[in-house]
C-alpha cells in the first residue's frame, strides 16, 4: 500500500471513531438511560476539559520523548480499553470517569495524526498544502460512514446508535487505529534541548494577547459562540429519537427511525461549505462572514424548534444544510484573523488560544449551561432560548467587534 493510502486509512478510522458515538451518544444517554440534561452535558464537557491541556501535553510528549506516530497509538490503545470499560456501565457515577478517560486520550490524537501525516508527507518529497487535504477529507467521509453504520447496524433488535453498542464500535475502531498506528512512517523526537518550552505548547504565552482591547474582545465572542458548538451534538439525537419518538404522529417516521443519518447532512454540508470560504471572505470580510455564521447558528436552532419529522421535515433538513456555514464560517475565518492580527512570533500560540476559547472554555461551559437549559425549559422550547442567545451574541458583535475589511491584505492570506 502505497503512503497516501496508509495516510487515508489512518485519517478515515481516525474519525470515524468520533463519529461512532458523538452524534448518537446524547440520545441513548436521555433514552436508555435516562440521563439528566446536565449529565447528558457533562460527558460532552469532556471534550472541552480536554482541549484544556492534553493536546499540549502529549504534543510536549512527542516531540521530547516519544515519537508521534508510537504515541498515537498508545494512545487510542488506551482509549479502546476505556471505551470497552464505559460501555457496560448504566450508572452515571460508574460510567462518566470511563468516558472521560476516552475523551482524554482521543482528544491530542487529532494533532498526532496531523502530526504524523505531514512528517510523512515532508519526509517523501511532498506538498503537504496540496498533498494534505485530499487525504484529511477522507476522515470526514470516514465520520459520515460511521454515524450512518451505527444507525443501521443492530444486535437483538437494538439499534447501535441507542445503545451502549455504539461505545463498543467505537472502541473495536481504536483497537485496529491502536495498532495499525505503529506501522506508520516513523517521526522523530527533538530531544529536550530543542523543544519549545511547556508554555509555548500550551498556548499560555499568547494570553498577552487579552491586553489588546480588539483581541480581547474576539477571543471573548470566540468563547460565546464555542458555548453553541456542542448544543446539537449533545441533543439533536436525543431530540429526534426520544421526545418525537414519544409522539404517536412521529413514530415510524425518517427522522425518528433515522435521526443519525438525518444529523449526517450537517457533516456533507461541513465538507462543501469549505469550498465556499474563499469567495465569502474575499466578497465580504472578516467581519461579516463571522456574522453570517452566527445569522447560520440561529437558523440552525430555529428551524430545529419549529420543525418536526413529519411535514415539518424540510425544517429539519434546513437546519442541517446551514451546519456547515455555521460551524466554518468562523472557525476559518476567525483562524485567519488570528493570523492577521497577531505577531510571527506567537503567532502559533495564538491560534492555540483560538482554539482553547472556542473548543475548550466555550464547549465546557456551553455543555453544562445548555445540559441547565433542555432541563428547565424542555423541548421544543430550549431549542428557542438557544436561538435568542445567538441572536443576542449576533447583536453584540456586530456592535463591539470592530474591524476594517482589507481586501488586498486577504487575499494574500488566502494565498499562502
Amino acid at each position: 500500500m502505497n503512503l497516501k493510502k496508509r495516510l487515508i486509512l489512518m485519517n478515515c478510522l481516525q474519525y470515524e471513531i468520533c463519529g461512532a458515538w458523538l452524534i448518537s451518544l446524547g440520545a441513548y444517554l436521555g433514552g436508555q438511560l435516562n440521563f439528566t440534561g446536565v449529565q447528558i452535558g457533562s460527558f460532552f464537557a469532556t471534550m472541552g476539559i480536554a482541549s484544556l491541556f492534553m493536546p499540549g501535553l502529549l504534543g510536549v510528549i512527542a516531540d521530547r520523548f516519544i515519537p508521534a506516530e508510537k504515541l498515537l497509538g498508545i494512545c487510542h490503545l488506551l482509549g479502546a480499553g476505556f471505551l470497552f470499560l464505559a460501555a457496560p456501565q448504566t450508572e452515571y457515577v460508574t460510567l462518566y470517569p470511563f468516558v472521560l478517560l476516552a475523551v482524554f486520550f482521543y482528544m491530542p490524537t487529532i494533532a498526532l495524526s496531523n502530526s504524523g501525516a505531514y512528517n510523512a508527507l515532508e519526509k517523501n518529497g511532498y506538498d503537504t498544502v496540496k498533498a494534505f487535504p485530499p487525504i484529511r477529507v477522507w476522515g470526514t467521509v470516514g465520520f459520515i460512514a460511521s454515524m450512518i453504520a451505527v444507525d443501521l447496524l443492530r444486535v437483538d433488535g437494538m439499534k447501535f446508535s441507542q445503545s451502549a453498542y455504539q461505545l463498543y464500535f467505537s472502541g473495536g475502531l481504536s483497537l485496529v487505529l491502536g495498532l495499525y498506528s505503529f506501522t506508520l512512517p516513523k517521526c522523530p523526537t527533538t530531544g529536550a534541548s530543542e523543544s519549545k518550552s511547556w508554555i509555548d505548547n500550551l498556548g499560555l504565552r499568547a494570553f498577552a494577547l487579552f491586553k489588546e482591547k480588539r483581541m480581547a474582545i474576539f477571543f471573548t465572542f470566540s468563547m460565546l459562540l464555542g458555548m453553541s458548538l456542542q448544543i446539537t451534538n449533545m441533543f439533536a439525537n436525543d431530540y429526534l429519537t426520544n421526545y418525537f419518538g414519544g409522539i404517536a404522529e412521529y413514530q415510524g417516521t425518517f427522522g425518528v427511525e433515522h435521526a443519525n443519518i438525518l444529523i449526517s447532512l450537517s457533516q456533507v454540508s461541513e465538507t462543501l461549505c469549505i469550498l465556499l470560504i474563499p469567495f465569502f471572505l474575499k466578497r465580504f470580510g472578516i467581519k461579516r462572514v463571522m456574522l453570517i455564521s452566527m445569522f447560520a447558528w440561529i437558523l440552525r436552532f430555529g428551524l430545529l424548534g419549529l420543525g418536526n419529522p413529519g411535514g415539518g421535515v424540510w425544517m429539519l433538513i434546513l437546519s442541517m444544510l446551514v451546519y456547515g456555514v455555521a460551524f466554518d464560517f468562523f472557525n476559518i475565518s476567525g483562524s485567519l484573523y488570528v493570523e492577521q492580527e497577531t505577531d510571527h512570533a506567537i503567532r502559533s500560540s495564538a491560534q492555540g488560544l483560538f482554539m482553547i476559547m472556542t473548543n475548550g472554555f466555550g464547549a465546557l461551559i456551553g455543555s453544562y449551561a445548555a445540559g441547565y437549559v433542555v432541563d428547565t425549559f424542555k423541548w421544543p422550547d430550549a431549542w428557542f432560548v438557544f436561538t435568542a442567545y445567538s441572536v443576542v451574541v449576533m447583536i453584540l458583535f456586530a456592535i463591539l467587534f470592530q474591524y476594517k475589511h482589507d481586501p488586498e491584505q486577504l487575499e494574500r492570506q488566502l494565498a499562502k
